[in-house]
């Protein structure tokens, strides 16, 4: 009676490195001194051992061989709208290159089309993953690292409206400008809205120390930090009253996103100061602190400029001097901005020095797409410097960017086709939905009587056998 109370206990309590350790296929499969059935139908005897590193790791990355693609599919994350968020950005500083040549808005559009399709098979999967194991959707925004991620989908959603607003506006008639500034408003609220409550959804459900503080505290403002860019590229296209509207309402919400990524960057430079760099696996996330500061160049640099064109002659006092006061105000102050976007880049790159070598758990994972996202923007800011100071140096410096970035994205792409294959990622305890601190994850109803029914045919096969 008593094993089968501490077996039942054994469930609900398990324990990890962080405490509370999230019950797996393998815990429901099998007493932990049990036979464990592998994804290849054949049994084995597990018998977990304490004491040596080697052991533990051994069990940590225990694995089934096999595993439905169903089964895969509970592992789909918010993580995963990175990809588009990347592939986005790529179209974005594609249709921002200064030097045009022919074939470069045929690559662009390539580039816009194929992130509406990733965009559309992201929302159907992540939705299919809701709706297959009910209690996912709540269990991904309480979880202490993939609701971090939640944001990416509404930047995603962001980056679809930029690259409609670039490459579909000259292509169409006047519905498309109505419909994108109907959007812009929607994204704004959207935006506003999805960046406070999950900063307040964090704060009410979780303490943090400053030795789990990463870049990634600064995801959930990301929605926030692409209006002023969206703005900017709307204002050249509307009329003067609705182009005005949109910029005012792009500068505030942009100043918003990046004052409070701003306050975030203290405390990551007080991080690295007593607590040295982040872990091997961790560090691409270093690359998310470029962004604040790269997408508000571009955003402010672009807003100023089309004020000159969108004021009235009154407009505070002498619209023609204040436009032009505006503009150069924006213009010096973005160059400090822009310099701390390429100290942060280099802090990020630099960081990575040690991990050129393979190693030991520099694995591949889906915040990986940050070497890509927010590089976009300090691509897409130094392209704006550029052209406000008349600099062909910085504007050829960014086109030299913008092959690399191009040759990270395809590296990143491939990397991550190999993880699947490798299940390094959609996989059990692989992906930011795994075992980590007091989070419990949600184990249906259904899902016990068929993990159940898997214990009993394994017994049974025991027995058989013996």
């Amino acid at each position: 009676m008593k094993h089968s109370e501490d077996q039942g206990q054994s469930r609900h309590t398990l324990t990890g490195h962080d405490g509370y350790r999230t019950p797996t296929d393998h815990d429901y499969e099998r007493p932990k001194e049990e036979a464990v059935e592998e994804g290849n139908g054949e049994v084995e005897d597990k018998q977990p051992t304490n004491g040596t590193k080697a052991d533990r790791s051994k069990r940590e990355h225990f694995r089934l061989e096999r595993l439905h693609w169903r089964e895969r599919l509970r592992h789909y994350t918010w993580t995963f709208f990175t990809m588009t968020m990347a592939t986005g950005g790529i179209a974005n500083v594609l249709y921002t290159v200064p030097f045009r040549f022919r074939g470069l808005d045929t690559i662009g559009d390539i580039f816009f089309l194929f992130n509406i399709v990733l965009f559309v098979l992201n929302v159907s999967l992540i939705s299919l993953r809701f709706y297959t194991f009910p209690g996912t959707f709540q269990a991904s925004y309480m979880h202490p690292s993939e609701r971090l991620f939640l944001p990416a989908a509404v930047v995603s959603f962001g980056t679809v409206l930029i690259n409609i607003s670039q490459y579909g506006l000259p292509e169409t008639g006047p519905w498309l400008g109505r419909a994108v500034v109907v959007m812009f408003w929607i994204y704004a609220a959207l935006a506003i809205l999805s960046s406070s409550g999950i900063y307040l959804l964090i704060w009410s459900t979780q303490s943090f120390t400053v030795q789990q503080m990463t870049p990634i505290w600064i995801f959930p403002a990301y929605p926030m930090l692409i209006i002023g860019p969206y703005a900017s590229i709307l204002s050249k296209s509307l009329s003067r009253r609705e182009a005005l509207d949109i910029t005012v309402a792009g500068f505030t919400i942009q100043g918003i996103g990046f004052l409070v990524a701003f306050m975030i960057y203290a405390s990551f430079i007080y991080r690295l100061m007593t607590q040295k760099l982040p872990q091997a696996n961790s560090r691409p996330g270093m690359f998310v602190s470029v962004g604040p500061s790269g997408f508000t160049v571009a955003g402010v640099i672009g807003m100023a400029d089309s004020l000159t064109r969108n004021v009235d002659k009154d407009f505070m006092g002498d619209g023609q001097m204040a436009s032009m006061i505006l503009r150069v105000m924006a213009n010096w102050t973005c160059l400090w901005i822009w310099g701390l976007a390429f100290w942060f880049f280099l802090v990020s790159a630099g960081a990575h020095w040690s991990c050129v070598r393979p190693q030991e758990g520099f694995t591949f994972g889906m915040p990986w797409f940050s070497f890509i996202f927010p590089n976009t923007a300090l691509i897409t800011a130094t392209f704006a410097v550029g052209k406000a100071f008349q600099s062909r140096g910085i504007q050829i410096t960014g086109c030299v960017m913008t092959v690399f970035l191009l040759i990270a994205w395809f590296m990143v792409v491939g990397l991550m086709l190999r993880a699947i294959r490798l299940k390094q990622i959609l996989w059990p305890q692989t992906g930011e939905d795994k075992d980590e601190g007091g989070f419990k994850a949600p184990v249906t109803l259904e899902r016990r009587e068929t993990l159940k029914q898997k214990l009993s045919k394994t017994m049974s096969s025991r027995a058989n056998g013996q």
